[in-house]
């Protein structure tokens, strides 16, 4: 592959099962999460919301300098909370950006944390009426989050939330490699 270019990923879009279940609505791919076809993508952000590393850098990096500025104008972001931005440079309008527990061995409440990570986010989009939204997998990076743990509380709250809203009407788990898609395939498959 050349320098520079990028591979060439699967889009969000999953024909959708027709049976108007949540399960309908969720779904998971391999892939960018900056080249989401979706209403908005979701920063793993620090509370900061500075570019920093992994999504965060990845995203600020695909929507360009006026995402930092923007962020720069909101104060921050508390762990479990979001905040919302314009997309910019991205295919996605939007951003909203959550901040994830770092993992301290799991005593010091980051399994809740981390659900209101996805219920604020959902909230958000529900609140202004976007169709179709695109996580990564909150705190599992850089902060050391469990993957397995991390990946049941993000289909928990998904589900939860999309059984109460008709919005949004899509929510994509976009997994970097396909270890973690297989975990998120088999939380799906887990739901009643």
């Amino acid at each position: 592959m050349r320098r520079g270019r990028r591979p060439r990923v699967r889009q969000a879009y999953e024909p959708p099962r027709g049976d108007g279940m949540v399960e309908s609505r969720l779904s998971v791919i391999e892939g960018d999460i900056t080249r989401q076809l979706v209403d908005a993508v979701v920063n793993a952000a620090n509370p900061d919301l500075r570019p920093g590393g992994g999504v965060a850098g990845a995203i600020h990096r695909a929507a360009g300098p006026e995402l930092w500025e923007e962020c720069r104008g909101l104060g921050g972001c508390a762990t479990g909370e979001a905040k919302i931005t314009k997309g910019y440079g991205l295919p996605a309008a939007w951003v909203i950006h959550t901040v994830g527990p770092v993992w301290q061995g799991g005593e010091k409440g980051e399994d809740s944390s981390l659900a209101s990570c996805y219920r604020s986010v959902l909230e958000i989009a529900s609140a202004r009426g976007l169709g179709s939204v695109a996580f990564p997998a909150i705190s599992t990076g850089a902060y050391g989050f469990p993957p397995e743990r991390a990946v049941r509380i993000a289909v928990r709250e998904a589900a939860a939330c999309l059984g109460k809203n008709p919005v949004p009407e899509r929510v994509v788990f976009v997994c970097f490699g396909a270890g973690m898609a297989v975990r998120y395939r088999a939380a799906l498959a887990e739901l009643p």
